[in-house]
């Protein structure tokens, strides 16, 4: 559907005053929480009560932004989150593709009879799961989105510093730093209006990339130098941190945020993988240069997807098989990883 008729179709949804929940992916990252916190100040100007819920906790270097303190965590306090949902008039589900990234949440959020709206940059959207979905696999990041929706109403009118430094800081972590996903003019646009609006880029900046713990600098370096194989073959770097290197580490949500790019920096290497031993899963978290595309590879072998040039996946198995599965699939990919530009 065409993104003006969406953009129409969900203002006439919020003519009347709504009791609005905003829900994000599990793990929820910069762009996750930045997205549901820009949105959450734009809709209570037009007076609809409104609550953020996240499946689970988010990292301690977002805890800074305007309203953060406000977000409910499902896994923290279930009977809170469940009380918002059952009076919920509308539903926003931001930054993510299909009920089921929304992990603890899905079950209550499938059984919701009010509106669901979806908000979303990744690709194929669950379309039949919402009423209206505002979907753009092209943007950089689900922050763009929420601009766009602010900008039809009339951004300069509505905007004010915790949307700037909320949308910023979706922009700038789903594009790291500005290093990926940025061959969009449009995204330089906004992050310049919204720096035009007074937004301090380079504080926001700081606080998100320089708060780290001597623990979780530490842990980065035991991944690189401790936990990485090279696969000169394949163009490929995989770093495999096991539930006891976490713990060696005093682990605090967000501590592996970023650490798969690291292996990218090498000339050689055009995939990186982070392979994650979970209390009861294993997670992946992929990158890659150029046109190789980790989005098919972690959909065909590893539950998951994303983005071309970032995705993640799971298993339900222990280190030491996920990553032997994750080696033995590299052959079928070994051409076009070589030829990646």
């Amino acid at each position: 559907m065409d993104k003006i008729l969406v953009l129409k179709g969900i203002e006439k949804i919020l003519e009347s005053p709504q009791h609005i929940a905003i829900t994000v992916h599990t793990n929820p990252d910069g762009d996750a929480i930045g997205s549901a916190l820009a949105l959450y100040h734009f809709l209570r100007k037009f007076n609809h009560q409104v609550k953020i819920i996240a499946p689970n906790q988010f990292p301690d270097f977002l805890a800074w932004l305007p309203g953060a303190e406000d977000i409910l965590i499902f896994e923290q306090d279930a009977k809170a989150c469940r009380t918002v949902l059952e009076e919920a008039s509308l539903l926003f589900c931001l930054d993510f593709n299909a009920l089921s990234r929304s992990g603890a949440l899905q079950d209550d959020l499938k059984k919701l009879e009010i509106p669901r709206l979806l908000i979303d940059h990744h690709r194929e959207p669950e379309t039949e799961s919402f009423v209206y979905c505002y979907s753009d696999t092209s943007v950089s990041s689900t922050a763009e989105l929420i601009y766009e929706l602010i900008a039809y109403y009339d951004f300069e009118k509505y905007a004010d510093n915790a949307i700037a430094q909320a949308l910023f800081t979706g922009i700038m972590t789903d594009t790291g730093s500005f290093s990926h996903s940025i061959n969009r003019p449009e995204t330089f646009e906004i992050t310049a209006k919204l720096i035009r609006s007074g937004l301090d880029a380079v504080r926001v900046h700081q606080l998100v990339y320089d708060t780290f713990s001597e623990s979780r600098l530490r842990l980065l370096g035991h991944a690189i130098s401790n936990c990485m194989l090279v696969f000169d073959e394949y163009a490929t770097a995989i770093i495999q941190l096991s539930r006891e290197d976490l713990q060696k580490y005093n682990f605090q949500i967000g501590d592996t945020e970023g650490v798969v790019n690291y292996p990218l920096s090498m000339k050689k290497i055009n995939m990186a993988v982070l392979v994650t031993e979970k209390k009861d899963t294993i997670r992946f978290s992929f990158r890659s240069k150029g046109g190789f595309s980790v989005h098919e590879l972690a959909k065909e072998h590893f539950n998951g997807g994303g983005h071309k040039n970032a995705s993640g996946g799971s298993m339900k198995t222990d280190l030491k098989a996920a990553v032997s599965k994750l080696i033995s699939v590299l052959p079928n990919y070994r051409e076009d990883l070589l030829n990646s530009i």
